[in-house]
Parts: C-alpha cells; structure tokens; sequence
C-alpha cells in the first residue's frame, strides 16, 4: 500500500475510533425541560451544576449548547447529552437547545459525509434560525425558572461543528442586515463564545465540501446560496465585539482546519482577534467526549469566558 494511501486509512480508522467513543455514552437526562415555542423541537433542556461554585463564586455560569449534526434531523440534542452533563459536573449550569433541522430525503445526499446515497436535508430555511434566536431571546427568563443556580448575566454560548457554526451566528446578530427579522440592535449579553470545529465560513466549506453541501442546503440550495449568505455566514458578521475562541482538532477530516483558520483570518482583517486552539492528533468528535482529553480542554476554554 503506497504511503498517502496508508495514511488515509490510518486518518479514516482514527476517525471512526474517535466518533464511535463519543457515541458510546450513555444519554443523560436533564434537570428539566422548557418550551421555547410550540413546535416539538423547540425545547432547552436544563442541568444544574452537579458541584457548588468555588465559595464566594455566587451562581454558576450559564453554557448554552447548540449541538451539531450539520443540521440534520437524524441528530438530535440527545447525543451532546454526555457533554452537558460533562460541563455539569465542572460547576457549569447547562441549557442544551433544540432546533428544527431538515428532514426531507433528497437524492444523492448522506445525512454525513460518504453516508449514502439518500438522506435529508440540512436545515430549514428560516426555521433553524428562528429557533435559535427565539430559544437565545427566552433564555434568561427560562433559566430563572427552571434553573435557578444559573446565573444568566454570566453566559457563554457553545457549539459542535454545525452548533458551532450557530453559537458563532447567535453572537452576531447586532450585524445582521437591517432587514433580517432576526437583528437585534445591540450585542447580545454574552461573556463570550466558544465554537468547537464550526462550520464557520460557508464559503471555504462550500469549497471543501462539508458534510455533503450542507451549508449550501440549509441555505435552501445553490440559487439561494448567495442571497442568503450575509445572513447565515458567521464570517461575513464581523467584528462582534464578544470574546470568541474556537477550538479545532487539527486531524479533523468532518470540518477541517481550514474552515476554523478562515474565519480566524476573516476576524483580524475586520480588527478582531479570535482565539483559536488548535489540538494535535485530534479529529472531530473528541471536542464533546467525555472520555477524551479535548473535552477537558474545551472545558478550560469555556471556563477562562464564563468565570
């Protein structure tokens, strides 16, 4: 076996290894579970920190998780579970947020990259971004119901791959166009964001084909592609102004490095500096399991925002 082809098979085993060991948990249920909106999908639910605040900490700090799947249907929140609970267990209070995600079968695309020949669509159009800025906008009042060791003053938004790519956007909205129904006039109230391996610049994963086109799809196809782009790409909304770090696996073959440096790279050239941890030997799934070493350094990153 030639050398290059050995190392793609190496990089395809880890990746398996990687994605089957984040999958491997057990779902953990929440604390409670809140209604955002009507529909099924638009639901948080809520786990309280497991361990008290350090003493003289007050409440704990609020961590919103928006979960991947490249916003497909067949992911749900149930398998980020493990990592809320994760988070849970550091002194974190946790929101986990679902969304309405595509679910319309169309020919000739995977629900992941390489799945099949036939498989649903990434997103809705606009629904996947009503239910983000509706569920984000009903937070702090819900929290204080159903979770009240949280403190919502002290909240950071994370996010998995296609969630990155959300708790990237729920951060810019102050920059959306002033037509968008989903603008708010000022920035959100956020200690910062941290996005794990996003789906941050449509263009480059366009270019690089991520997860099968699926920010093209969510984006209601290739002659919406464009039109809609300054609303959904987190890299044409710059600079936020909110503290942002993004953590990426540098093995990763499900959104690779490119994506992440792109949208670095998008920031400093509109005068902001974004942090990005890029992780040896780490490929995507690692991010939110808790059996991996990465997930401890995501923790790290979200507790140098939230505290």
């Amino acid at each position: 076996m030639p050398d290059d082809a050995a190392a793609r098979a190496a990089a395809e085993a880890r990746a398996a290894a990687e994605e089957e060991s984040a999958f491997s948990h057990a779902a953990v249920d929440p604390d409670a579970t809140a209604a955002y909106g009507d529909d099924p999908d638009q639901v948080i639910d809520f786990y309280a920190p497991r361990e008290a605040p350090s003493p003289g900490a007050g409440l704990a700090p609020l961590i919103v998780l928006l979960h991947g799947g490249a916003w497909r249907a067949p992911y749900d929140r149930r398998h980020v579970t493990p990592f809320a609970d994760f988070l849970a267990r550091r002194g974190f209070a946790v929101a986990n947020v679902e969304y309405r995600r595509g679910g319309v079968s169309v020919p000739g695309q995977g629900a992941a990259a390489g799945a099949g020949d036939v498989g649903p669509v990434a997103g809705r159009w606009p629904e996947t971004f009503d239910d983000v800025a509706a569920a984000m906008d009903a937070l702090p009042a819900l929290a204080r119901e159903f979770l009240p060791q949280a403190d919502p003053r002290r909240m950071v938004v994370t996010g998995h791959s296609a969630g990155g790519h959300l708790a990237l956007w729920a951060a810019a909205r102050h920059l959306l166009p002033a037509d968008a129904v989903w603008r708010i006039d000022r920035p959100a109230p956020l200690r910062g964001v941290v996005a794990l391996a996003p789906i941050a610049d449509f263009t480059v994963a366009e270019k690089l084909d991520v997860c099968g086109g699926a920010s093209r799809q969510l984006l209601g196809g290739e002659e919406e592609f464009t039109v809609r782009l300054p609303y959904a790409d987190p890299a044409l909304l710059l600079p936020t102004g909110i503290a942002t770090t993004l953590v990426q696996g540098r093995a990763d073959t499900v959104v690779p490095e490119a994506v992440a440096e792109a949208y670095a790279d998008a920031a400093a050239k509109a005068g902001e500096v974004v942090g990005l941890t890029l992780l040896e030997d780490v490929g995507h799934f690692p991010l939110i399991d808790p059996a991996a070493d990465a997930c401890a350094v995501v923790a790290e990153e979200i507790a140098q925002l939230a505290w």
